[in-house]
């Protein structure tokens, strides 16, 4: 979610938080393309990030929004007028220290890199909170990269905080390119 600072949408611009239909996995997936090429910049080589194909990507997302694995699995879209800006997806937690019936996630909070700062991340982070309480969750995490300052303000700012967990993915499989990662937490309850 990081990029220099973008003017907001125009005065009066129709700007408003959805669940996602299958209409918009090309949106979504134009979206993670551009977000994943700028966020994994200094990750992975060049020729990896210019493989990364939106038709592959949005094939993927019709199939999420068409047959998602569970009932509680949503992706929420970020709308500017009618062009998909942002999404976020909410599921039950897999990690194994969790409830899945209390514990929900927020696995994906991604935001085109060319429209951040418009409150876009703001109205899925909201969204994503109402629609995991919906769902009867009381807690919800997040994991990002360690190195994501940026993601980290936004969401402790959003009242999320550490939970002391972490952990280190492997992209590739072989070891050449890991990802630590930290989670964060926010309590659902508004009693």
């Amino acid at each position: 979610m990081t990029s220099p600072q973008q003017p907001g949408p125009p005065q009066g611009a129709d700007v408003s938080v959805r669940v996602g239909w299958a209409d918009d996995a090309a949106g979504i997936a134009a979206v993670q393309v551009a977000a994943w090429r700028r966020q994994y910049a200094e990750l992975l080589p060049a020729d990896v990030l210019e493989s990364f194909d939106i038709d592959q990507f949005a094939a993927a997302w019709h199939q999420a929004l068409t047959r998602p694995p569970d009932a509680r699995n949503r992706v929420l879209v970020a709308l500017e007028r009618n062009t998909v800006r942002g999404f976020a997806v909410t599921s039950p937690s897999p990690d194994p220290d969790s409830d899945p019936v209390a514990d929900g996630e927020l696995s994906e909070l991604v935001v085109d890199p060319e429209h951040t700062r418009a409150g876009h991340g703001s109205r899925l982070v909201h969204a994503a909170v109402d629609t995991l309480r919906a769902d009867k969750f009381v807690r919800a995490t997040a994991w990002l990269p360690s190195t994501d300052d940026v993601t980290r303000a936004f969401l402790t700012e959003a009242g999320w905080g550490p939970d002391g967990a972490h952990r280190e993915l492997d992209l590739h499989g072989d070891g050449s390119v890991l990802v630590k990662q930290v989670r964060l937490h926010t309590d659902l309850r508004t009693d």
